[in-house]
Protein backbone atom coordinates (compact mmCIF):
# COMPACT_ATOMS: atom_id res chain seq x y z
CA UNK A 1 0.00 0.00 0.00
CA UNK A 2 1.34 3.42 -0.89
CA UNK A 3 1.23 6.17 1.88
CA UNK A 4 -2.09 8.08 0.98
CA UNK A 5 -3.95 4.54 0.70
CA UNK A 6 -2.50 3.61 4.48
CA UNK A 7 -3.19 7.27 6.02
CA UNK A 8 -6.96 6.76 4.05
CA UNK A 9 -7.62 3.02 5.58
CA UNK A 10 -6.12 4.35 9.39
CA UNK A 11 -8.96 6.65 9.08
CA UNK A 12 -11.49 5.17 7.50
CA UNK A 13 -11.20 2.21 10.58
CA UNK A 14 -11.37 5.09 13.50
CA UNK A 15 -12.87 3.84 16.75
CA UNK A 16 -13.61 6.84 18.78
CA UNK A 17 -14.32 4.01 21.52
CA UNK A 18 -11.19 2.52 21.71
CA UNK A 19 -9.65 5.88 21.35
CA UNK A 20 -11.05 6.10 24.71
CA UNK A 21 -10.12 2.65 26.07
CA UNK A 22 -6.85 3.18 24.97
CA UNK A 23 -6.72 6.61 26.93
CA UNK A 24 -7.85 4.73 29.95
CA UNK A 25 -5.13 2.49 29.84
CA UNK A 26 -2.16 5.39 29.43
CA UNK A 27 -2.29 5.73 25.60
CA UNK A 28 -1.76 9.54 24.45
CA UNK A 29 -5.57 9.66 22.54
CA UNK A 30 -3.99 13.01 20.34
CA UNK A 31 -3.60 11.45 16.54
CA UNK A 32 -4.81 8.18 17.15
CA UNK A 33 -8.13 6.58 15.33
CA UNK A 34 -8.30 3.66 17.65
CA UNK A 35 -6.90 0.67 15.78
CA UNK A 36 -5.69 -2.41 17.21
CA UNK A 37 -2.08 -3.37 17.15
CA UNK A 38 -3.24 -6.67 15.36
CA UNK A 39 -4.91 -4.61 12.80
CA UNK A 40 -1.83 -2.51 12.13
CA UNK A 41 0.21 -5.93 11.60
CA UNK A 42 -1.99 -6.98 9.33
CA UNK A 43 -1.57 -3.72 7.41
CA UNK A 44 2.67 -4.21 7.87
CA UNK A 45 2.43 -7.78 5.56
CA UNK A 46 0.27 -6.27 3.51
CA UNK A 47 2.64 -3.15 2.68
CA UNK A 48 6.32 -4.97 2.99
CA UNK A 49 9.70 -4.03 4.38
CA UNK A 50 10.03 -0.04 3.31
CA UNK A 51 12.20 2.16 4.83
CA UNK A 52 11.07 5.54 3.01
CA UNK A 53 7.66 4.64 3.73
CA UNK A 54 8.05 4.65 6.90
CA UNK A 55 10.43 7.62 7.24
CA UNK A 56 7.42 9.28 5.72
CA UNK A 57 4.30 8.12 8.14
CA UNK A 58 6.25 8.74 11.34
CA UNK A 59 6.14 12.35 10.00
CA UNK A 60 2.43 12.22 9.65
CA UNK A 61 2.23 12.73 13.14
CA UNK A 62 -0.17 9.36 12.94
CA UNK A 63 -0.11 7.16 16.44
CA UNK A 64 -1.13 4.04 13.93
CA UNK A 65 0.76 5.69 11.37
CA UNK A 66 3.95 6.17 13.69
CA UNK A 67 3.23 1.76 14.74
CA UNK A 68 3.13 0.59 11.19
CA UNK A 69 6.26 2.67 10.14
CA UNK A 70 7.83 0.74 13.38
CA UNK A 71 6.41 -2.43 11.96
CA UNK A 72 7.63 -2.58 8.27
CA UNK A 73 10.95 -0.23 8.66
CA UNK A 74 14.23 -1.72 8.36
CA UNK A 75 16.68 -1.93 10.93
CA UNK A 76 19.63 -2.25 8.32
CA UNK A 77 18.84 1.49 7.37
CA UNK A 78 17.93 2.43 10.76
CA UNK A 79 20.55 5.60 11.35
CA UNK A 80 21.63 6.56 14.81
CA UNK A 81 20.54 10.49 13.64
CA UNK A 82 17.44 8.39 12.92
CA UNK A 83 16.70 6.52 16.25
CA UNK A 84 17.54 9.91 18.17
CA UNK A 85 14.51 12.03 15.98
CA UNK A 86 12.10 9.39 16.37
CA UNK A 87 12.84 9.01 20.39
CA UNK A 88 12.33 12.58 20.48
CA UNK A 89 8.85 12.11 19.71
CA UNK A 90 7.76 9.23 22.10
CA UNK A 91 4.58 10.77 23.34
CA UNK A 92 2.95 7.39 24.98
CA UNK A 93 4.35 4.07 26.23
CA UNK A 94 2.89 1.88 23.22
CA UNK A 95 4.95 3.95 20.80
CA UNK A 96 8.09 3.75 22.75
CA UNK A 97 7.83 -0.08 23.30
CA UNK A 98 6.84 -1.10 19.70
CA UNK A 99 9.58 0.79 18.33
CA UNK A 100 11.93 -0.23 20.42
CA UNK A 101 10.79 -4.02 20.48
CA UNK A 102 9.91 -4.56 16.76
CA UNK A 103 12.66 -2.11 15.28
CA UNK A 104 15.27 -0.23 17.46
CA UNK A 105 16.82 -3.60 19.01
CA UNK A 106 17.69 -4.95 15.68
CA UNK A 107 19.91 -1.94 14.96
CA UNK A 108 23.69 -1.91 15.64
CA UNK A 109 22.97 0.80 17.99
CA UNK A 110 20.86 -1.07 20.31
CA UNK A 111 23.22 -1.43 23.18
CA UNK A 112 25.06 1.95 22.66
CA UNK A 113 21.39 3.49 22.54
CA UNK A 114 20.19 1.61 25.59
CA UNK A 115 23.04 2.92 27.80
CA UNK A 116 22.88 6.34 26.40
CA UNK A 117 18.56 6.84 26.54
CA UNK A 118 18.68 5.56 29.96
CA UNK A 119 20.68 8.55 31.30
CA UNK A 120 18.39 11.16 29.46
CA UNK A 121 15.81 12.71 31.49
CA UNK A 122 12.77 12.95 29.04
CA UNK A 123 10.54 10.44 30.66
CA UNK A 124 9.80 8.44 27.31
CA UNK A 125 13.65 8.42 26.23
CA UNK A 126 15.23 7.15 30.18
CA UNK A 127 11.96 4.45 28.82
CA UNK A 128 13.39 3.65 25.58
CA UNK A 129 16.58 2.54 27.37
CA UNK A 130 15.36 0.34 29.98
CA UNK A 131 12.74 -1.21 26.94
CA UNK A 132 15.35 -1.73 24.62
CA UNK A 133 17.44 -3.49 27.60
CA UNK A 134 14.52 -6.00 28.70
CA UNK A 135 14.10 -6.37 24.39
CA UNK A 136 17.77 -7.14 23.58
CA UNK A 137 17.65 -9.79 26.62
CA UNK A 138 14.46 -11.56 24.73
CA UNK A 139 15.99 -11.65 21.43
CA UNK A 140 19.39 -11.51 21.19
CA UNK A 141 19.89 -14.79 21.32
CA UNK A 142 24.09 -14.37 20.35
CA UNK A 143 24.98 -12.01 23.37
CA UNK A 144 27.25 -12.83 26.37
CA UNK A 145 26.11 -12.57 29.55
CA UNK A 146 28.38 -9.63 29.89
CA UNK A 147 26.36 -7.55 27.29
CA UNK A 148 23.71 -7.59 30.19
CA UNK A 149 25.59 -7.65 33.10
CA UNK A 150 26.68 -4.15 31.99
CA UNK A 151 22.80 -2.55 32.13
CA UNK A 152 22.44 -3.73 36.06
CA UNK A 153 24.21 -0.61 37.59
CA UNK A 154 22.22 1.26 35.74
CA UNK A 155 18.51 -0.32 36.80
CA UNK A 156 19.44 -0.17 40.15
CA UNK A 157 20.69 3.56 39.14
CA UNK A 158 17.67 4.90 38.24
CA UNK A 159 15.41 2.33 40.34
CA UNK A 160 14.40 5.58 42.36
CA UNK A 161 12.80 7.50 39.49
CA UNK A 162 9.06 7.78 40.28
CA UNK A 163 7.47 8.26 37.31
CA UNK A 164 5.55 5.52 36.45
CA UNK A 165 6.42 4.37 32.86
CA UNK A 166 9.78 5.17 34.09
CA UNK A 167 9.68 2.89 36.81
CA UNK A 168 8.01 0.02 34.86
CA UNK A 169 10.28 0.00 32.48
CA UNK A 170 13.01 -0.37 34.64
CA UNK A 171 11.36 -3.00 36.45
CA UNK A 172 10.85 -4.77 32.99
CA UNK A 173 14.60 -4.72 32.23
CA UNK A 174 15.53 -6.53 35.43
CA UNK A 175 12.99 -8.97 35.37
CA UNK A 176 13.69 -9.73 31.50
CA UNK A 177 17.49 -10.01 32.26
CA UNK A 178 17.18 -12.31 34.78
CA UNK A 179 15.24 -14.81 33.01
CA UNK A 180 17.81 -15.22 30.28
CA UNK A 181 19.92 -17.67 31.91
CA UNK A 182 20.71 -18.67 35.40
CA UNK A 183 23.86 -16.69 35.74
CA UNK A 184 21.78 -13.98 35.06
CA UNK A 185 19.10 -14.35 37.18
CA UNK A 186 21.67 -14.50 40.15
CA UNK A 187 22.71 -11.48 39.35
CA UNK A 188 19.93 -9.49 38.81
CA UNK A 189 18.23 -11.24 42.19
CA UNK A 190 21.36 -9.95 43.25
CA UNK A 191 20.80 -6.22 41.98
CA UNK A 192 17.05 -6.32 42.92
CA UNK A 193 18.24 -7.42 46.78
CA UNK A 194 20.64 -4.14 46.88
CA UNK A 195 17.78 -2.26 44.99
CA UNK A 196 15.53 -3.24 47.87
CA UNK A 197 17.83 -1.55 50.50
CA UNK A 198 17.61 2.06 48.60
CA UNK A 199 14.42 4.38 50.50
CA UNK A 200 12.48 4.73 47.46
CA UNK A 201 8.83 3.90 47.28
CA UNK A 202 9.41 2.77 43.50
CA UNK A 203 12.82 0.84 43.87
CA UNK A 204 11.05 -1.13 47.23
CA UNK A 205 8.27 -1.85 44.28
CA UNK A 206 10.63 -2.66 41.59
CA UNK A 207 12.78 -4.81 43.79
CA UNK A 208 9.98 -6.47 45.42
CA UNK A 209 8.11 -7.62 42.07
CA UNK A 210 11.46 -8.81 40.32
CA UNK A 211 12.51 -11.00 43.39
CA UNK A 212 9.01 -12.60 43.52
CA UNK A 213 9.13 -13.62 39.98
CA UNK A 214 12.88 -14.59 39.82
CA UNK A 215 12.50 -16.94 42.25
CA UNK A 216 9.78 -18.40 41.83
CA UNK A 217 8.82 -21.77 40.93
CA UNK A 218 8.17 -21.56 37.43
CA UNK A 219 11.12 -18.97 36.39
CA UNK A 220 13.43 -21.41 38.26
CA UNK A 221 12.71 -24.99 36.68
CA UNK A 222 12.75 -23.08 32.92
CA UNK A 223 16.23 -21.89 33.82
CA UNK A 224 17.78 -25.16 34.85
CA UNK A 225 16.11 -26.43 31.23
CA UNK A 226 18.34 -23.37 29.58
CA UNK A 227 21.93 -25.12 28.27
Amino acid sequence: MSYNEIIHKIKSLANADNVAGMARFGINPANNYGLSVPTLRKMARETGKNHELALRLWTSGIHEARLLASFIDRPDMVTGEQMESWARDFDSWDICDQCCSNLFDRTPLAYEKALEWCEREEEFVRRAGFVLMAALSVHDKKASDEDFLIFLPRIKKHATDERNFVKKAVNWALRQIGKRNTNLNRAAIKTAAEIQQIESKSARWIAADAIRELTSEAVQNKLSRVK
